[in-house]
């Protein structure tokens, strides 16, 4: 039990560390950029997509590992899972989608439950970082109207 715990605490860890370090880096990269603040926005946007998606990688990454071991737990399918499928119920999982075609077994449900909480934080944090750029594109075009 302890492993899956570690195994767990540092799929986090890394994700989250992922996620801050992205947000981080946009909001120093994007205001300096001579471009149309909507083409920051899209940027910003294009920026974040990609680093769920290389969230969603590590989980999956994570998930395939799991099943090579083997006494943590596996993935119900119909038929034997491969990489990729590893990563499609990553992605299912972590937006919280859950088609139900897939199912964690034995100790990797606690592992797919922490990585819906951790998809659900990082999505809003996502949202708000996201609204923020774009309450500044409005506001900048306030105040130029003002003028």
């Amino acid at each position: 039990m302890f492993a899956i715990y570690l195994i767990n605490t540092l799929t986090i860890g890394i994700v989250i560390l992922i996620h801050y370090e992205v947000l981080l880096q946009l909001s120093i990269f994007l205001p300096h950029l001579r471009i149309a603040h909507r083409f920051r926005v899209a940027l910003g946007l294009i920026g974040v997509l990609m680093a769920h998606i290389v969230e969603v990688w590590v989980f999956g990454i994570v998930y395939y590992l799991l099943q090579l071991q083997g006494s943590l737990g596996s993935i119900q399918y119909m038929h034997e899972l491969n990489f990729m499928d590893n990563i499609y119920f990553s992605f299912v999982t972590y937006t919280s989608l859950g088609y139900g075609d897939m199912v964690p077994l034995g100790q990797m449900r606690f592992t797919a439950g922490l990585e819906v909480l951790t998809g659900l934080v990082l999505i809003a944090m996502t949202a708000s970082f996201m609204y923020v750029q774009i309450e500044n594109f409005w506001s900048g075009k306030r105040l130029r109207h003002k003028r």
